[in-house]
């Protein structure tokens, strides 16, 4: 074998053992965050935002006398 083909056949071997340790790792990580069950959205107290009343109240509230207009769902 010649110097160069050493060389080469040096670089090929490191780069798939790398290849190899970086997929390894990776799985471990998947499976480490997979395993702490699913993902939810944090409550809106937790982003200081106040939850929206539920509709119902906020009808309530509403004197009779007001006239509601009633607002089209979105599209």
């Amino acid at each position: 074998m010649t110097p160069p083909d050493r060389r080469g056949r040096w670089v090929a071997i490191v780069t798939g053992a790398m290849s190899v340790a970086i997929a390894v790792a990776y799985l471990l990580l998947i499976t480490v965050l997979d395993a702490r069950g699913p993902l939810l959205p944090p409550p809106p107290e937790a982003l200081g935002l106040n939850p929206a009343p539920p509709q119902a109240a906020a009808v309530a509230v509403a004197p009779a006398s007001a006239a509601v207009a009633a607002v089209p769902p979105p599209g």
